[in-house]
């Protein structure tokens, strides 16, 4: 039998989704030593399944400096990762169903307009010269002209290609079974195969980075969801923009072949690895296309999908330091919204292994947050359990 394969690298990750492996690049490009492990393959749990959508529309204002920083990032994915992953900036529209939607995305448009996004609000006769392939349903909207799409089953993989060619060792299939550290370097172990030794350790493990969190004191409540997700066959060129609605519902794109990719409402989680799309899920989501875009009415839906996403109660993700160990960085939790800042979160987390720092505010995404409620799970697992007599039947 083989022995174990033992690595000391600078920083270690545990990840490969869109945040570590973007992280890895980031690492390398700064003359790091990295070592990365990835259960599956890099990209294909979240990173790789979820809509698409590069948007900065929308996000809390506390994501706005990040997703900005993303925005650059994305304008330079080309020389950055050799490919352009199908990124465009066709515009992300926030559709009004309402009055009052279109009051909410006024006030979002005045919270957020430090950031020049360059947000239009759209409605009445203009709507409809605009936009004729919107059902009536639709009032108005507000237009991001700079967002867009991309295809998150080209771009997720890349990032991880990238930080390889430039020197991170990236290990797929290599599911990681204990985590330890003894006040000096943190160990990393995956089986029988691997274990890898660095004074750094970066949790991007998705879905799954809660089970690293916890051993290190450290148990954020979260919880996993799937995404509900469909594409239809090709059909003519309608809409050219990214579509989201305001307060939530279905989200759509077109892509260049003409499919129609569609998302809303939450799928079904078979296991810990599997979930799927149920029919009563996409049958509503059906309804809700054809209700804002009449010309799907005959379309054929020809895959159905869904996938595994790390969700916190406050819907920010976990970014920085550990409170309990230094050297531990977190990045997880990007409640089905990372794809669009996951590069610019990975350039965070890098900057935080090297300096221990960055520029980038991330204070609203620190894990103390959750100091109270971790402490009164604590409290409620300690209490004697009390046992109530049944009552007569």
């Amino acid at each position: 039998m083989s022995s174990i394969k033992k690595l000391r690298t600078d920083v270690a990750i545990v990840g490969g989704g869109i945040v570590g492996s973007s992280a890895a690049l980031a690492l390398r490009r700064m003359g790091l030593g990295v070592v990365l492990l990835e259960r599956d393959l890099c990209g294909s749990r979240s990173s790789g399944v979820n809509y698409g959508g590069v948007r900065r529309q929308g996000r809390p204002v506390s994501q706005l400096p990040l997703a900005q920083r993303a925005h650059r990032i994305w304008g330079e994915l080309a020389a950055l990762l050799g490919t352009d992953g199908e990124y465009i900036r066709s515009g992300h529209f926030k559709i009004a169903r309402s009055e009052s939607d279109m009051a909410s995305l006024e006030r979002y448009r005045a919270l957020s307009s430090d950031f020049d996004l360059g947000l239009e609000l759209i409605s009445g006769a203009r709507l409809r010269e605009q936009c004729p392939w919107l059902g009536t349903r639709a009032v108005g909207g507000s237009l991001c002209a700079e967002d867009g799409q991309a295809n998150p089953r080209l771009v997720s993989p890349a990032f991880a290609l990238a930080a390889q060619r430039a020197g991170a060792q990236v290990f797929e299939r290599h599911k990681v079974d204990e985590v330890a550290h003894d006040g000096a370097m943190f160990m990393v172990r995956s089986g029988n195969a691997l274990e890898v030794q660095a004074p750094v350790l970066l949790n991007c493990a998705g879905a799954w980075a809660g089970a690293i969190a916890s051993q290190f004191g450290e148990t954020p409540p979260m919880f996993a969801r799937s995404p509900l997700m469909a594409v239809t066959e090709p059909v003519p060129h309608f809409m050219k923009w990214s579509l989201g609605v305001e307060g939530g519902g279905i989200y759509c794109r077109q892509v260049e072949r003409g499919n129609v990719v569609l998302g809303g409402g939450t799928g079904i989680t078979l296991d810990a690895e599997r979930s799927r799309a149920e029919r009563e899920g996409i049958a509503a989501l059906a309804v809700q296309a054809i209700e804002l875009l009449p010309a799907l009415r005959h379309a054929h839906i020809i895959r159905t999908w869904g996938g595994t996403e790390g969700y916190l109660p406050d819907r920010e993700p976990v970014l920085g330091p550990s409170r309990t160990t230094p050297g531990l960085f977190h990045g997880f939790g990007f409640a089905g919204a990372g794809f669009q800042i996951g590069p610019a979160a990975g350039e965070v987390l890098a900057e935080l292994a090297r300096d221990g720092r960055s520029d980038t505010p991330i204070d609203a995404f620190a894990i103390e947050r959750f100091d109270d409620e971790q402490a009164k799970a604590k409290a409620q697992a300690q209490k004697p359990l009390t046992l109530t007599p049944a009552s007569p039947t």
